[in-house]
């Protein structure tokens, strides 16, 4: 089981949070994640989040993630959405 955390933050106070369970063994790490922030993003009602390099590098060494406003095509009325890995297995 692969389970991402998905946090909406505004001025360092936790907005709305949700836990996306992926239970597909057969799917690689990056399809998993892919498929959970597709998942956060609708939960949320927000476009999917656009992977900027500093994004893929941070999540690369640390399993976690901050998008800002530069990875939205849209305004956004929260300062980041973050996302962790959890659980993988």
């Amino acid at each position: 089981m692969f389970r991402l955390w998905g946090k909406i933050i505004t001025d360092n106070h936790l907005l709305h949070d949700y836990v996306a369970v992926i239970d597909n063994p057969q799917e690689t790490r990056t399809h998993k994640v892919l498929a959970a922030l597709d998942d956060i993003a609708h939960v949320f009602d927000l476009p999917v989040p656009i992977w900027l390099d500093s994004n893929i590098r941070d999540f690369r060494r640390n399993a976690k993630t901050r998008f800002t406003q530069d990875s939205f095509m849209e305004a956004i009325d929260f300062d980041y959405l973050e996302i962790q890995v959890i659980e993988e297995g």
